[in-house]
């Protein structure tokens, strides 16, 4: 028998007491783990670890390391023995790395990560994590911004779009602190301005890519739009619960998730996302309920006026309820509520909350997103305001 001796931490033992290591017997030596360089930052309503690109191998070892890092597959949901957090907008990777574009200064690679499931999708963007992008890129010394006011040009690989991040520099390091606050997130933070540029036919090369305002999935009037990400909207009154219903009472109605999804996957046939109902990936199409808005509850308990918000949304994100909205869908929103004949702008109040933009009321509060069009009614741009904050920097171990 062989004989090894384990830490009380992951170094070299010579560097501790030898009270503090302990020897056994044992037939093999421990194997050393997998570790890499990472941050962990909350983007918006999101959270994800981030890895520079130059610290990764070759991106076909990616699903692996990104599976072991966050703890996935977990069939009891909850990814203790990971970094996720059991929920879709907790268990997120995002590779940045310097870009060769003339238009950005960084390239920037999402992943969405099963929980219950071992699916690595890259095939989508994640709004709320596009927040901490700029930031974390000055922080990590891949791009360097003077003190004041600066704009990082984010490249998004996985959608082939550009990203405007605008935020406060101070002493080197992106601003943390503030008085700015997104519903969803306690406390308050630096604001950031997120501007997508030309985000329409983020996947498709469409902004309705059936060629359709209104198609029909299961009997349920659906519109199908890619801005941002590609997206289905469907009246949640055509699925028989009311606009405002909340997150665990989509997780607990005995047919709504599944019925969501068997439209989501047809949708993706028809906008030519997936050629086959099987092959569907889980992060795109987004689906999402919306509704006129009315006086609801929030999950926090508090009450959110009929006269606050411009139309409500309750979203799902990979199979599950999203607290708030991903920053993708509340973009083909603002999109499809100036569509005529959409199934968004029937239900979108006539007179906005506020004149900048669309006032959109999700699970945890309000979301107001701006959108720019030309002269012959495309989106330039669409722009959003969020935080984000680093969490922690270390060594991420992958087993």
């Amino acid at each position: 028998m062989s004989s090894f001796t384990i830490c009380a931490r992951q170094t070299h033992c010579a560097s501790f007491p030898r009270s503090q290591t302990r020897s056994f017997h044992a037939s093999s030596r421990l194997r050393k783990q997998q570790s890499f360089p990472a941050a962990y930052y909350r983007g918006g309503t999101s959270r994800a670890v981030i890895f520079k690109k130059q610290d990764l191998p070759s991106e076909e070892k990616w699903p692996s390391i990104f599976r072991g890092v966050i703890n996935s597959p977990d069939p009891n949901g909850r990814q203790l023995d990971g970094i996720g957090g059991g929920v879709s907008s907790l268990s997120k990777v995002c590779v940045v790395g310097p870009s060769a574009r003339d238009d950005a200064d960084v390239d920037y690679t999402f992943a969405a990560i099963g929980v219950k499931t071992s699916e690595v999708d890259f095939s989508s963007n994640c709004g709320n994590m596009s927040s901490a992008i700029g930031p974390f890129a000055v922080n990590a010394g891949l791009v360097y911004m003077e003190d004041g006011p600066c704009t990082v040009r984010i490249h998004n690989t996985n959608t082939g779009k550009i990203i405007h991040s605008k935020f406060v520099v101070e002493e080197g390091e992106a601003k943390v602190g503030g008085s700015f606050a997104i519903d969803g997130v306690a406390g308050t933070g630096a604001k950031i301005e997120l501007a997508f540029i030309n985000p329409a036919g983020s996947k498709t090369g469409k902004t309705l890519p059936t060629g359709n305002v209104v198609d029909t999935f299961d009997n349920i009037p659906v519109t199908c739009i890619d801005v941002g990400n590609p997206c289905a909207f469907v009246h949640a009154s055509s699925l028989g619960v009311e606009g405002g219903i909340l997150a665990d009472a989509i997780d607990a109605h005995p047919d709504l998730l599944s019925r969501l999804d068997s439209i989501r996957k047809q949708a993706a046939v028809a906008m030519g996302i997936s050629k086959s109902l099987d092959l569907v990936p889980g992060s795109i199409p987004k689906i999402a309920m919306v509704a006129a808005p009315y006086t609801h509850e929030l999950i926090s308990g508090e009450t959110v006026e009929e006269k606050e918000c411009d139309l409500l949304v309750r979203a799902i994100s990979v199979g599950q309820p999203h607290r708030a909205v991903p920053i993708t869908v509340a973009m083909a929103l603002a999109v499809a509520s100036r569509l005529d004949g959409s199934i968004v702008k029937e239900v979108t109040s006539s007179r906005p909350v506020d004149a900048d933009g669309i006032t959109i009321g999700h699970s945890s509060g309000k979301l107001l997103v701006g959108a720019n069009f030309d002269k012959t009614g495309a989106v330039k741009d669409a722009t959003v305001f969020r935080t984000a904050r680093r969490i922690m920097e270390g060594v991420a171990y992958a087993d």
